[in-house]
């Protein structure tokens, strides 16, 4: 079977992202911001794992698109919990460039699942 990268790497970032939120909840006592980023960057894996099994390609796509806006969201309130001061640079820099090869993966999966329904 032939490994699925966007589920390997969709979990191991709702992983990271599930120990940001007991950091933040924990260390912080941020409980607003830590639960947006904990919903969105949990559910783009959730909307990946459901686009598996879709009904058709149409729901694949969606679910996919989804899922990118999810990933985009993520990003905006990791941008948001470095600039407010509550994560650091350092925590940031680990956990930012892999929002932003989730939001490439995701925008390149539905652009050529478009691109086959239309050809």
């Amino acid at each position: 079977m032939k490994e699925n990268i966007i589920m390997n790497k969709s979990y191991a970032f709702a992983l990271r992202i599930t120990k940001l939120y007991k950091y933040l909840i924990s260390e912080q006592k941020e409980h607003v911001l830590s639960k947006q980023v904990l919903r969105s960057g949990t559910s783009i894996g959730a909307l990946v794992k459901e686009a598996e099994h879709a009904q058709s390609k149409a729901d694949f796509i969606n679910k996919m698109n989804i899922a990118l806006k999810e990933a985009n969201e993520t990003e905006y309130w990791l941008m948001l919990l470095k600039d407010s001061k509550y994560i650091d640079e350092n925590s940031f820099n680990s956990i930012h460039p892999e929002s932003v090869e989730l939001i490439k993966l995701l925008a390149s999966i539905v652009k050529s699942s478009k691109g086959k329904i239309e050809n």
